[in-house]
């Protein structure tokens, strides 16, 4: 009778503690519902100051841009597809500084701009896979007056890395290049896109070059960064924190 009566009292505990447990949960899923919105609050207001201090910091750039370019005629937009006005500041300088022979830009535009206002007494080489885009190049750098400048166009075609990349046949007379910009060819849909560069660059460049690489915040670009300064031991990789990540080999 007493066992019998024991064990009713366990089961009736044990129901009790299920029923809590349960209240609990649903008390504490109720709580997270309420709580959620203030959470969104919180993060939207992260997110909207982040991009308000970007936008400030692409103000600043762009603004330094400008008074440095001296510039007779508009220009196209930056920043989205176009490059940044950080990296086209880097860009800027690191031309004036290095005063480089020949430039190869891969993925004309304001960049090229940049770079023939920034080097006047370079041969800079634009490639593009774009017809489209090459003839919007040519007619910003004529309506500047530039003149140290060639577009080339190379349609993508298979490279044997496995992914489709520049002809190669438009890079066949280029050697001794200075200073390497890598922001081509379109590298939102596959990581792997540009990676090309390193086989066909590597080998036409000075020992003591410059590369730069915008997007370098994906993990495309900064892998083929790594590569490049793994074949140039006499470099060093420096990882800048721009809008879309920028990176430097430079020599040491």
């Amino acid at each position: 009778m007493l066992s019998a009566l024991l064990l009713g009292l366990l089961l009736i505990l044990l129901a009790l503690v299920t029923y809590q447990i349960r209240m609990s949960r649903r008390v504490n899923e109720k709580l997270m519902k309420l709580i959620a919105p203030e959470r969104d609050i919180r993060r939207i207001a992260k997110n909207q100051r982040e991009e308000a201090w970007q936008h400030y910091r692409q103000g600043e750039f762009y603004s330094q841009l400008i008074h440095f370019l001296k510039l007779s005629a508009p220009i196209p937009s930056t920043r989205s597809w176009a490059a940044s006005p950080d990296v086209l500041l880097t860009l800027f300088e690191i031309a004036q500084r290095t005063t480089p022979r020949v430039i190869l830009d891969l993925g004309s535009g304001m960049s090229t701009l940049v770079l023939a206002k920034s080097a006047p007494q370079a041969k800079i080489i634009s490639v593009d896979n774009s017809e489209e885009y090459a003839e919007k190049t040519r007619k910003l750098l004529a309506a500047h007056g530039i003149t140290n400048v060639e577009i080339r166009v190379a349609p993508l075609t298979a490279h044997h890395s496995g992914v489709e990349w520049y002809d190669t046949s438009v890079l066949g007379d280029i050697s001794e290049i200075d200073l390497l910009f890598i922001d081509g060819p379109p590298g939102s849909k596959n990581n792997q896109a540009r990676l090309p560069a390193v086989a066909e660059c590597l080998k036409k460049l000075k020992a003591n070059a410059v590369i730069v690489i915008d997007d370098a915040a994906r993990d495309g670009e900064r892998a083929m960064a790594e590569k490049f300064a793994q074949a140039l031991p006499t470099h060093t990789l420096e990882f800048l924190p721009h809008e879309k990540g920028t990176a430097i080999i430079a020599p040491r």
